[in-house]
């Protein structure tokens, strides 16, 4: 069966014309190891199944990166190097190189239209929690419980109460966000609109999209700046880089570029790689400028001993029928279910909670997002990338496998958060970075992953993620119905 005509960024053609998704991820995984650890590159391009099988081969990226900072920044090189020469863009019906959009003329000029927001900005850090809005005491004492409970790292908390003590900050004085993504429901264009930032909103050309954006932007108090063509707003990322990046490369302010895009499937990849291919392009234009990115908590991590330690107490601690049930459990599953999260006294440990059902082309555009926050950091640029808590998203609920096990995490010591809380405490770490430089620089690649981690308790539960999974699913089942 011949495949639909693409645009834009594609994935190569095999020989059989086929572009394969499991093709390319193998291939740029084994590239990204290939020079530190080429046991595991070749352990890679043997996957047969990929589709299936990739998620020892996405760990053993994190793991290998332990050995120093060279060889976590050079996996990080590696492996956007590996996109950039393998993925493909169609132009004009034609198949061209990727490396054509960092010089190439855009086809179409893009226009801009500004939307002034009637409110007041606002001159106190909230963050929507169950019903209410807390700011003040009322929030200090909220960072605290989560803190406590497992579901922030330390660092977060601090980074949220610094940013509610200077509500000054609260604006982006001087900058200009750009918000890829626009229409996400993680995306901080609410929360910046409110507070009376500028924000340069990039979606695609959907008129019921930008009425949602543009009812917020005039509700909030900021400043919307939108790309528009023949009356026509919006812009698709995936056909249309050299046009966007010279629209954004125009604008006034210090410039952020902020990646909140998602798609489904192989598209998710496409759209992150165009992302990418922007991002390259805009920093040769400016090179003020900052990067921010929201990773996933569903995916492997280094974490900190304390955390390893808070995963073994809870361990040890957890409740009586569990300790009953525990053994026999593992024992029929042939030990998948409810294994230890840790092997006590690791430090650094390794926080696997990659979920099988996201798929590896989630994954993957998750990943290359993380590497390009590590190759920029490591060139000196400003970068908040943060791990957001698992959220109740639209796409994360349309999947009833993840929607069970998100409505049973909480037996297991995880907090699902609302969106509205998720997006708001990001949106605050995001202002936070952007006020202190990135946050604090440190040593290794996997240390600034982990700083001011919102990770829900994922890092810090009794059992590797995965081995409680199905429980999860099992127990919030009728939860996730209802």
């Amino acid at each position: 069966m011949t495949e639909p005509a693409q645009h834009g960024v594609v994935f190569p053609a095999g020989p059989d014309g086929r572009r394969s998704t499991a093709s390319l991820g193998r291939a740029v995984v084994a590239d990204a190891l290939r020079a530190v650890d080429p046991t595991g590159a070749r352990a890679a391009e043997q996957e047969t199944n990929w589709r299936a099988g990739y998620l020892p081969h996405l760990r053993r990226l994190v793991e290998t990166g332990l050995a120093s900072r060279e060889a976590a920044v050079g996996i990080a090189d590696a492996g956007l190097a590996s996109l950039h020469e393998r993925m493909r863009v169609v132009v004009g019906g034609a198949e061209q190189p990727l490396s054509v959009l960092a010089s190439s003329a855009p086809d179409r000029h893009l226009g801009t239209e500004t939307v002034h927001g009637t409110a007041e900005p606002e001159r106190e850090l909230t963050v929507p929690f169950r019903g209410r809005r807390l700011g003040g005491s009322d929030l200090a004492r909220q960072l605290d419980a989560w803190v406590a409970g497992g579901a922030v790292e330390p660092s977060c908390a601090e980074a949220v109460a610094a940013v509610a003590a200077h509500p000054e900050w609260l604006a982006l004085p001087g900058r200009t966000v750009a918000v890829l993504g626009a229409g996400a429901e993680m995306g901080p264009l609410t929360a910046l609109l409110r507070w009376g930032a500028t924000v340069a909103a990039v979606d695609l050309p959907r008129p019921q999209l930008w009425d949602r954006v543009l009812d917020t932007a005039r509700r909030g108090a900021g400043t919307l700046l939108l790309p528009t063509a023949h009356g026509v707003r919006g812009a698709d990322l995936i056909g249309e880089v050299p046009a966007v990046a010279d629209w954004l490369g125009g604008l006034d302010g210090v410039p952020v570029l902020g990646n909140y895009v998602y798609a489904d499937g192989a598209t998710n990849v496409r759209v992150s790689t165009a992302v990418d291919v922007l991002t390259l392009r805009l920093r040769a234009q400016r090179p003020d400028l900052a990067l921010a990115f929201l990773a996933t908590p569903t995916d492997v991590f280094v974490v900190p001993g304390e955390a390893v330690q808070a995963s073994v107490a809870a361990y040890a601690d957890r409740g009586r029928t569990a300790k009953l049930l525990g053994r026999p459990l593992r024992t029929l599953s042939a030990g998948r279910l409810l294994q230890r999260a840790y092997v006590p006294g690791t430090d650094p440990g390794i926080a696997d909670s990659l979920v099988p059902q996201q798929g590896p082309n989630y994954a993957l555009a998750k990943r290359l997002q993380r590497w390009r926050a590590t190759s920029a950091r490591a060139d000196g640029a400003v970068v908040s990338m943060n791990v957001a808590p698992p959220t109740r998203t639209r796409s994360v609920l349309k999947n009833r496998a993840l929607a069970a096990a998100y409505a049973g995490a909480h037996r297991f010591g995880v907090e699902v958060f609302e969106p509205a809380t998720s997006n708001v405490l990001m949106a605050a770490l995001l202002v936070h970075d952007l006020h202190t430089d990135g946050g604090p620089r440190h040593d290794l690649p996997w240390q600034d992953e982990a700083y001011a981690a919102a990770h829900g308790g994922l890092w810090r539960t009794p059992y590797a993620p995965r081995s409680a999974l199905g429980l999860a699913a099992v127990l919030g089942l009728g939860a996730a119905r209802g």
